[in-house]
């Protein structure tokens, strides 16, 4: 018997931190990205769904000048929480595309001064902690392709427009590529990179990649198919 009703749930957790030899210890990569999603059969290739995505961070983030340091970031400062209402299209288990329409998004930043040392304080107006973008078009599109038995390719892509503010360069575009080998049953190394445009965070691409070696834990409630 085919599901008629999918509920899937994707948790991220990435955190490092460089340490060069003549300054402190620097945060390099830091993300916390929570996506729950309820999907309805509509045909073997298509579901409608509902889903609720929640990207905060775990702790604080400075720039460096000399010896002083001024905060950007922290937890909630930037988070950003989006809702979706869509169309989904899974080609099969490696590939699914999802369409929203309708995706409000909330940006929050908690701490009110820190427009200070971010000068559009991420789109958030000064004075407030959260800015509503309640009319917005939504697509996610993940590819996670076993290019081996010990090779594995992971991608997402994310857009999200504001239809009251739509232009070419207000368009938030970001891309997520990661390359894991499993070198044992217990130990991966992956090669990650990430590549955002959010005019409200940076009107330049940012970019960045790591390359982590890591212990694997795995869980699994169900037997596998036969």
């Amino acid at each position: 018997m085919q599901k008629t009703n999918v509920w899937d749930h994707t948790l991220d957790l990435t955190y490092g931190i460089v340490k060069n030899a003549d300054q402190e210890g620097r945060k390099s990569n830091d993300r916390i990205y929570l996506d729950t999603k309820v999907g309805f059969k509509i045909n073997n290739k298509w579901n409608y769904y509902f889903s609720v995505n929640f990207q905060p961070q775990f702790a604080p983030g400075y720039t460096f000048e000399d010896n002083d340091r001024t905060l950007i970031s922290n937890f909630m400062n930037p988070a950003y929480l989006t809702t979706a209402i869509g169309f989904e299209y899974k080609l099969n288990d490696e590939f699914s595309l999802r369409i929203a329409p309708f995706a409000p998004k909330f940006t929050f930043v908690t701490d009110k001064d820190l427009y200070l040392s971010v000068l559009d304080s991420y789109g958030v107006e000064i004075g407030q902690t959260v800015r509503y973008e309640w009319l917005a078009f939504n697509l996610v599109d993940d590819w996670n392709k076993k290019l081996s038995e010990s090779l594995t390719l992971n991608m997402r892509y994310q857009m999200h427009a504001n239809y009251e503010t739509l232009a070419f360069d207000t368009i938030d575009h970001r891309l997520d590529f990661g390359l894991t080998a499993k070198v044992s049953n217990l130990i991966n190394v992956s090669l990650t990179s990430i590549s955002i445009y959010d005019i409200d965070q940076d009107k330049k691409i940012q970019f960045s990649q790591g390359l982590a070696l890591g212990i694997v834990f795995k869980r699994q409630n169900f037997p596998e198919p036969k």
